[in-house]
């Protein structure tokens, strides 16, 4: 088979990072507890994650490493929350709330680059109101 790359191949770690990121509930063992109105898209997730070149596999990398770090500034912005104004320095009261945002942009990004929609713990901010 010459000329075939084989395919990048993520940690259980990663793998179980990029569901969560995604929105997605945790896939447990598969066929114990795989919960069937998600099995398409687990089984379409876990094939393209399966099947990435390294080159493509490095963009999600880097995904999850941007992800990883905002993620924990989340619950480290709570160390703020007890102070809105220290000499010249004024906390920003929607902190947590700018950082959670940005979190979830990168989120939805994610979703978009794997070609995945955004799982049921990922929810837009898009409302219809009729």
């Amino acid at each position: 088979m010459s000329g075939i790359l084989p395919a990048y191949t993520f940690t259980d770690t990663d793998r179980i990072d990029l569901r969560r990121f995604m929105g997605y509930p945790m896939y447990g063992t598969g066929a114990v507890s795989f919960v069937e109105r998600f099995s398409r898209i687990y089984v379409m997730m876990e094939t393209k994650l399966s099947n990435l070149t390294s080159s493509e596999a490095t963009v999600i990398q880097q995904y999850l490493t941007t992800l990883r770090t905002l993620e924990a500034a989340i619950p480290a912005a709570g160390a703020n929350l007890d102070t809105d104004s220290a000499a010249v320095w004024t906390h920003n009261k929607q902190e947590v709330a700018d950082r959670t945002a940005l979190y979830n942009t990168w989120r939805f990004q994610l979703c978009g680059i794997i070609g995945l929609p955004p799982g049921p713990y990922l929810k837009s901010g898009i409302r219809l109101v009729v």
